[in-house]
């Protein structure tokens, strides 16, 4: 298990269409309750249009880069945690590699020594090509010795008074195309299998949504946050698989 220091600054990557205004609250409470530096890699609904194509990824990765850097320099201990939101949690994992993609070296390993995933979808029967790709590079937590990985999905009953009207049309359709299974639990979009990595340190949240599309609870909601976040620094609270 790794060390990472809680006053060491954050950094937050998104989901496929959500802008950053959506982690505000987010942000606001890991400063207020943390005290320490968070920024939001800024995106737009065009930006992650483009993640269909490598040079939307690289776009977005190069954010992260820049943001990693500049937060390093108010680093205490010169690193940065990561937190993806789900597609952001698998861009994450390959902005940690230090193969070229697209013409970039990123080695955030050497920058970054936590990474939190929320609800991203990692394990997938067809995966789009780019996401095939991270696991075909970087299976697992396959950078384990500098990173201490940290996977949370969200649990939501489709007949619970958190799931939205949405929520309740399109999860067994998503779950279908994730896994093949329409049955399965998960958070309205991912299920519970795929968002937990392999390998990393995992929680499940109970009655969570996958975003506000969703349910009024999910990952970034203030309930939630403080349950994921207290558990994610607390190691000996989460179990490893």
């Amino acid at each position: 298990m790794h060390f990472v220091d809680p006053n060491q600054p954050v950094l937050i990557l998104g989901g496929f269409l959500i802008t950053d205004e959506a982690y505000g609250n987010l942000a606001s409470w890991i400063r207020s309750s943390q005290g320490v530096s968070v920024s939001v890699v800024p995106s737009s609904k065009f930006d992650w249009l483009l993640t269909t194509w490598a040079i939307g990824w690289r776009r977005l990765l190069d954010r992260v880069d820049q943001s990693v850097k500049e937060l390093q320099t108010k680093s205490p201990t010169g690193k940065v945690t990561l937190i993806g939101h789900s597609s952001g949690g698998v861009m994450l994992r390959l902005y940690l590699g230090d193969r070229p993609f697209s013409s970039r070296v990123y080695s955030g390993y050497q920058r970054c020594n936590r990474l939190v995933m929320l609800g991203s979808p990692h394990q997938a029967l067809r995966a789009t090509p780019l996401r095939a790709l991270v696991d075909t590079l970087y299976p697992g937590c396959c950078f384990s010795t500098y990173v201490d990985y940290v996977s949370i999905a969200g649990r939501l009953s489709l007949e619970g008074g958190n799931a939205s009207r949405f929520a309740k049309r399109s999860a067994a359709g998503s779950y279908r195309s994730i896994i093949g299974d329409p049955n399965v639990e998960g958070d309205g979009l991912v299920p519970v299998t795929s968002a937990l990595l392999k390998q990393s340190r995992q929680l499940i949240l109970e009655n969570t949504a996958h975003g506000g599309l969703f349910g009024d609870l999910w990952y970034g909601s203030s309930e939630r946050i403080e349950q994921w976040w207290c558990t994610a620094i607390n190691q000996s609270n989460l179990t490893q698989a």
